[in-house]
């Protein structure tokens, strides 16, 4: 028997799906069923039970996932001290994270690292920010990266970077003409924004809140390509950061309006377990995170890096909490 089926087997059991193991362990759903019927024929007992709640293991099954599972945990330990020793770093790493800093943000992270670790074969999936906080205690995945990190006795969160939030708005709309706009001036506007239990979607209700705008939603959508297309096709405005919108008004289906009262800053963190042993890769992958020098800018940017807008007043200082987390090492 061998250790990846063991594995694949604890992430059948953890996700109740054939599918989902099958992408985390980078092999096809039908070699999944395969390696399920050789242990059930090994054993001569059924293990998993299929339903429409999804998969459940047998009392035989349960007892081969609680073993397999430290088995598994073990034998990660065991090669991540070997690769240290041979300074191999190698291996896969799962990392979940929400669409605007999946698509927009890490990109160029992505490039460096591969770079210079070839040999790691890093897995990024698309998530509300509750289920990476549910995925990353649950195992599922090996980081986080997050906008405005919560405080979990389970989490460690160590600061990334900082977004810009802006206003976008069609082209066509009477406030495309300025470059920036007051808060206030939003009032009567209708808004098109991320779900309410969202990250990003609170934290741009607070600012409009503490302004005396009260928001008019004519569309909610919980990830940040659909509310652009909205806002691009006229059904609204949106207060959205700044590095996911540059492409289209660079395209100019879109235009973007900076706030007059300061720098409203939306922070990233990278998240991950408590306590949890991280491989080499996971920690190199970090280590690029937090100390490459890289400007993020929008795909089709032909003008080079250009240097972060410096912060202005109170809402541009760090996560203080954050940062004295980091000493111990992420909506």
């Amino acid at each position: 028997m061998h250790i990846e089926t063991l594995k694949v087997f604890c992430d059948i059991i953890e996700s109740g799906s054939f599918s989902y193991a099958a992408s985390q362990n980078f092999v096809t759903q039908s070699a999944v069923s395969q390696q399920v019927r050789s242990l059930e024929e090994k054993y001569d007992c059924r293990l998993i039970e299929r339903g429409r709640a999804g998969v459940k293991p047998t009392p035989a099954g349960q007892i081969l996932y609680t073993a397999s599972k430290e088995i598994v945990r073990r034998f990660l330990e065991l090669e991540n001290r070997l690769r240290e020793i041979g300074s191999v770093v190698a291996g896969s790493i799962r990392v979940g994270t929400v669409y605007s800093v999946g698509l927009h943000e890490l990109p160029p992270y992505l490039t460096e690292f591969l770079r210079n670790f070839p040999a790691v074969n890093v897995h990024l999936e698309y998530l509300r920010s509750n289920k990476i906080y549910e995925d990353l205690i649950e195992g599922k995945v090996d980081l986080g990266v997050v906008a405005y990190p919560a405080k979990r006795s389970q989490v460690v969160s160590v600061p990334f970077r900082h977004d810009e939030l802006v206003l976008a708005v069609p082209p066509d709309n009477p406030l495309a003409k300025h470059s920036k706009v007051n808060v206030g001036q939003l009032a009567g506007q209708k808004f098109v924004g991320y779900e309410r239990d969202i990250p990003t979607r609170k934290a741009s209700d607070r600012i409009l809140r503490e302004h005396g705008v009260k928001p008019t939603y004519v569309l909610e959508f919980d990830n940040i390509e659909t509310i652009k297309r909205a806002v691009e096709i006229g059904l609204g405005c949106a207060i959205v950061p700044r590095m996911t919108v540059e492409n289209e008004v660079l395209r100019g289906t879109l235009r973007m309006l900076e706030f007059q009262e300061g720098t409203f800053l939306r922070p990233l963190a990278i998240i991950y377990k408590r306590g949890r042993e991280l491989s080499p890769a996971v920690r190199k992958f970090i280590e690029v995170l937090t100390t490459s020098n890289i400007v993020p800018r929008a795909r089709g940017d032909k003008t080079g890096d250009k240097p972060e807008r410096p912060a202005r007043g109170e809402r541009a200082e760090r996560n203080s909490d954050s940062n004295n987390e980091k000493a111990e090492k992420t909506a």
